[in-house]
């Protein structure tokens, strides 16, 4: 499996406006201001006639905002993972009334899903590109699709805490509730001084993030093209592989040795975390590895780092409260 299949490309290409052809500048609401709408997109011009009212998730990573701006009653249908540990009791019982078309994926976690069990939703928009249902192919037939920011392929931007402030107002934008948006930044922002002003000033003490391969195998690290980077930073830590500036990448026990990270945080997308914990401990010479010897070994759901989304800052605040008395 590559590592560029694993999990998202680095972040770019953040939902941008580009034109409204209704009333001189007023932002899109329900009642159809502002519309039609287009927005840059992965590099791609997405035009909205209306406010998206019939939604298919083929990905969780948007459900956070959605539920922020009071809209997941327009999501339709979804398909794929959607892990119970990343949602309070609201967002739960919201996903709960969506019918689920399948959560079939591959080896590699890669959702497997057909168009013709898409486009037979009849949605006004599509969140998530998938390996076998490209933008491509949906808007062959008029079907909108939107990718997260961080999941565009061959972008370059290096992600930050902020790029989920800009997403979040860009959904704000697209389904009309610019006003919502702009109260959930900013709640943001005031949880994120918290969980700050709780992590301290930074520890010195070293990181990697990882994405071991269950039951053997190939072992992932996190550069600094990866959302995990300013995560570990935010939390007080220096990056092993700050110096490396691709997002994702295989590494060896040897190479993981040289550095010797004080912590690990690894990443996995559902299963038993123990099995994955063993995925990278049970490999020839990771007994060595100071974070191994001294216990300072985390498991996180992959969501809670990456891609950009009031997630990664829930991740942040999970990292802070594990490590923040230990040394």
């Amino acid at each position: 499996m590559k590592a560029t299949r694993l999990a998202v490309t680095a972040a770019a290409s953040a939902v941008v406006l580009l034109a409204t052809a209704c009333g001189g500048g007023d932002k899109p609401t329900d009642a159809g201001q502002g519309y039609p709408l287009t927005v840059t997109n992965c590099g791609a011009e997405v035009t909205f006639p209306a406010a998206p009212k019939r939604v298919v998730l083929l990905k969780s990573a948007a459900v956070p905002y959605l539920h922020s701006l009071g809209v997941m009653d327009r999501v339709t249908a979804r398909a794929g993972q959607y892990p119970k540990e990343y949602y309070d009791a609201a967002t739960l019982a919201e996903l709960d009334r969506i019918p689920l078309l399948t959560n079939k994926t591959d080896t590699s976690g890669h959702l497997q899903i057909s168009k013709e069990v898409v486009i037979s939703q009849q949605p006004d928009l599509v969140l998530g590109e998938v390996d076998n249902l490209s933008r491509d192919t949906l808007s062959a037939v008029d079907i909108p699709l939107l990718e997260e920011p961080a999941m565009c392929p061959d972008s370059t931007t290096v992600p930050t805490f902020d790029d989920i402030y800009s997403q979040l107002r860009s959904y704000g934008t697209v389904f009309g509730r610019d006003a919502e948006a702009a109260t959930a930044v900013t709640a943001l922002k005031e949880r994120m001084t918290r969980i700050q002003t709780e992590a301290g000033p930074p520890s010195g003490r070293t990181a990697a993030v990882l994405y071991p391969t269950v039951g053997g195998g190939t072992t992932y690290a996190y550069g600094t093209a990866s959302m995990a980077h300013p995560q570990l930073e935010a939390a007080g830590f220096r990056n092993v592989f700050g110096d490396v500036k691709e997002r994702v990448f295989e590494v060896t026990v040897e190479e993981l040795l040289g550095r010797n990270p004080d912590v690990l945080i690894l990443l996995y997308s559902d299963g038993d975390p123990t099995a994955v914990e063993q995925g990278l401990t049970a490999l020839p010479g990771a007994e060595k590895l100071n974070a191994v010897r001294t216990g300072n070994v985390m498991t996180q759901l992959f969501n809670f780092t990456e891609p950009p989304s009031p997630l990664s800052i829930d991740g942040l605040e999970r990292i802070v409260q594990r490590f923040k008395a230990k040394p």
